[in-house]
């Protein structure tokens, strides 16, 4: 987002320019009138990163504007960032400044904070980190407090640890979340519990087995446990299946089995057509399971026609979606099979196009 678009004055002008849209875009399907959960205007992020530039003895956190992708504009103020950032940001600037083991061919730096107020730095190089370096760094994160890990060429060095653990409050209840750096997670923490509650909300009214597919670090299958007898969650990212079993047994939560499976993989186990030796895990076979309503949250390009045939099955099917045009098309395939029951629009990218929705479809 060029923050020539950042506009406190001007958010809810343009978020109901977004509402209207997307309710445009999804009206074929009638759903009904979107609940819309709406951002802080400002200090939203929870991550942020940007290029080093060296200048003499000058160092600056850069952008670069899309009509102008190489000239470099520097960032003296983030103000979507959150307030940990934003407070972090100078005074890290200064200190790298002003050492030159920790300076010298710094080519980005990459934050990432939570609401319990843990914050992890990711220092990126041109160069390879030797001890000295790791001494300097380890010296500066005591300093400041924080987590940090430095990158470079097939290098990465980790002081202490690799990750922050988030706190969300959802539906009075505190889950606990490890995030890893440069691992998916939601940008905006405070949208991303509405967005929890509103699912939450949604679910509680069902009953049986739940199948979730790209379930990442296990951030709707924590809450969402609480409401089905039992949880099938799938995903293929290795750093996320790892968060979301520390995240399980942090939480206490006992209903759910975690199995390493792309969205393709469960739709031919589903349909009988491959058998997959880490199904064997599970404590009974999956044909066993009362699995009447699946929930996706896919990445931009939406479900790819094998999934889409395969959630078509489902009684009810609850879908979080990043892109509203590739929800379009998936529910124009589900259309003649489903209605769409529940309808939401969470803000998770204040001032840019971006609109995330919800949808509950339910047989018809």
């Amino acid at each position: 987002m060029p923050l020539s678009n950042f506009d406190p004055s001007n958010y809810e002008t343009l978020l109901a320019g977004k509402v209207a849209a997307v309710s445009e875009l999804l009206a074929p399907y009638s759903p009904p009138a979107p609940a819309v959960f709406r951002s802080a205007p400002e200090a939203f992020r929870m991550r942020a990163e940007f290029r080093m530039w060296h200048d003499g003895d000058a160092l600056d956190y850069v952008m670069f504007r899309p009509d102008a992708p190489k000239v470099p504009v520097a960032i003296s103020h983030f103000p979507i960032a959150c307030d940990t950032i934003q407070a972090l940001m100078p005074v890290l600037r200064e200190r790298l400044g002003g050492d030159p083991l920790l300076r010298r061919k710094l080519f980005q730096v990459e934050f990432l904070s939570t609401l319990a107020g843990d914050t992890l730095v990711t220092l990126i190089y041109h160069r390879k980190l030797e001890d000295d370096w790791r001494r300097a760094a380890e010296s500066l994160a005591r300093e400041l407090g924080i987590a940090l890990v430095g990158r470079s060429r097939k290098q990465k060095v980790v002081l202490d640890r690799d990750y922050v653990t988030e706190v969300l409050p959802v539906a009075g209840r505190d889950y606990h979340y490890r995030q890893y750096e440069q691992a998916f997670t939601q940008p905006n923490a405070r949208v991303n519990i509405h967005m929890l509650e509103w699912a939450l909300d949604a679910a509680r009214p069902l009953d049986g087995d739940l199948l979730e597919l790209y379930c990442g670090n296990g951030n709707f299958t924590l809450p969402l446990a609480t409401t089905f007898d039992q949880v099938i969650a799938t995903e293929m990212a290795k750093t996320s299946i790892r968060a979301a079993r520390w995240n399980l047994e942090r939480n206490a939560i006992n209903n759910i089995q975690m199995i390493r499976l792309s969205a393709e993989e469960v739709s031919q186990a589903m349909a009988g057509e491959r058998v997959f030796r880490r199904l064997a895990d599970l404590p009974r076979p999956l044909r066993d399971y009362d699995l009447r309503t699946v929930f996706v949250d896919p990445p931009r390009a939406g479900l790819d026609p094998a999934t889409v045939a395969m959630v078509g099955g489902f009684e009810r099917i609850l879908y979080i979606s990043c892109n509203p045009n590739t929800l379009a098309g998936n529910l124009a395939a589900l259309d003649a099979s489903h209605r769409v029951e529940r309808f939401a629009l969470f803000d998770q990218f204040p001032y840019t196009a971006h609109m995330e929705c919800g949808v509950v479809l339910q047989r018809r």
